[in-house]
């Protein structure tokens, strides 16, 4: 089986009968943080595995800043603070449709039909807010049928035996024509073909924010409960017997945090309005991505059920002879990845103000697996985690609103993306290359 961030695997380093030097259990594949006894053992271990071809997230950081700074030389309105706040709103349902793509990614599998799977919850949600419904109905049931879709579909693909390319493809066509036949049904009660938003909720969360006081407060908060976590957690496991990382290197992850949350905060808390009514404040998307993602990394990094999802997706066999029930799995896979679809379609519609039959499913999904792909998550299985979905998604969004400010057509940047989709894949592929020669 590949190896994993999970905790449990993490706890296999015992602080009892080890007489290795940090750089050989490293070496060996254990986790930087927990073998590092200082915050200059830790940098040098990440570098030696850097050099030996375990990159992580650091091509996609480079390549990230690379790409922000040729659009701002480009065009000095990109680092706006008005301009970087679209780019948070716009690249929020790609990075949530790229999370639920990281789901089946990691059991070496794909969902071509989540694009489509969205729209069809946003519709769902939209039509039952046009008929009177309280906005937590609406979602709740886009989110209940999305994961029924996906169950329903993970169990053709696991008890049948076939390629979820197939059978995601076949779903891909089959929800593109439901779309279009539920879209078209609307205009029978009067609501014209296209479903427009009328709950405040809804909407609030793409064009809503906090105030700036509010703001500052949540970003404090957030950094502060992350660090009692992480010091409660490492507490827990030098209770156990278990290697903790040092003090100094869980203040510089809080550090690190918390530097990210000034600088977030303060771009959402400029004035982005070129009216006299003063907008500032950061937009709610951020806060409901913020929540998925730590929910779903928590998931994969600290629970049984995400560590059978990397077990399978490293060795199904070896899994299986394990007595993980690969195929329970692999439908629960199948469904959390449609049912944050069905949050995507939620964000997305809140996005467009609407729901129509011009949803452009197909390129929503290829958008949403190069994010995941570009972000570091493996297309064949076994390695990956939702923040590869963020950084992902940041670089598709980033390349689709700087063309946009150059003025580049649409044709221009879906080449652009597919340049940089392919550079992700040839790293991962030379990345994996490298690590089986060492």
């Amino acid at each position: 089986m590949t190896s994993t961030n999970s905790e449990s695997e993490q706890g296999a380093v015992s602080t009892e009968g080890s007489s290795a030097s940090p750089e050989d259990l490293a070496a060996a594949g254990a986790s930087a943080e927990l073998v590092a006894g200082s915050v200059g053992e830790y940098t040098r271990i990440l570098l030696r595995r850097v050099r030996s071809g375990e990159s992580g997230a650091l091509p996609v950081i480079i390549g990230l800043v690379v790409i922000v700074l040729i659009f701002q030389l480009k065009s000095s309105l990109f680092l706006s603070a008005g301009n970087l706040v679209n780019l948070m709103t716009q690249a929020a349902f790609i990075i949530t449709l790229g999370m639920a793509e990281v789901f089946v990614l990691l059991l070496g599998e794909i969902d071509l039909a989540a694009g489509f799977t969205a729209a069809c919850g946003a519709v769902v949600a939209l039509f039952l807010l046009a008929k009177g419904y309280p906005w937590w109905v609406a979602i709740l049931a886009c989110l209940v049928a999305t994961a029924a879709y996906g169950a329903v579909q993970g169990f053709i693909i696991t008890r049948l035996r076939l390629p979820s390319f197939v059978v995601s493809l076949a779903g891909f066509l089959g929800l593109s024509g439901l779309l279009l036949y539920l879209i078209s049904a609307t205009g029978k009660i009067g609501l014209g073909g296209v479903i427009n938003l009328n709950s405040n909720v809804i909407n609030d969360i793409e064009a809503g924010s906090l105030s700036p006081a509010a703001s500052w407060i949540v970003m404090i908060a957030i950094v502060a409960l992350a660090g009692l976590m992480m010091f409660l957690r490492d507490r827990r496991r030098r209770v156990g017997g278990l290697v903790a990382p040092p003090v100094s290197i869980t203040l510089l992850k809080i550090a690190v945090m918390a530097i990210a949350g000034v600088v977030v905060v303060l771009v959402g808390n400029t004035n982005r309005s070129h009216t006299l009514l003063a907008v500032r404040g950061l937009p709610y998307v951020v806060l409901v991505v913020l929540g998925v993602l730590v929910i779903y990394t928590v998931l994969l990094g600290r629970t049984r059920f995400g560590r059978y999802i990397y077990a399978i997706g490293g060795n199904a066999e070896a899994a299986r002879r394990a007595g993980v029930n690969t195929n329970r799995i692999r439908v629960a896979a199948f469904a959390l990845c449609s049912m944050t679809a069905g949050i995507t379609g939620i964000i997305y519609s809140s996005y467009l103000g609407s729901i129509s039959s011009g949803v452009n499913g197909g390129q929503n999904v290829l958008n949403a697996v190069a994010a995941a792909v570009i972000g570091g998550t493996s297309l064949f299985g076994g390695r990956g985690k939702m923040m590869d979905a963020v950084l992902g998604g940041l670089v598709v969004g980033v390349i689709y609103n700087g063309l946009q400010l150059l003025g580049l057509t649409a044709s221009a940047q879906l080449m652009w993306t597919a340049l940089v989709l392919v550079a992700a894949v040839t790293v991962d592929a030379l990345t994996r290359r490298g690590r089986t020669t060492v």
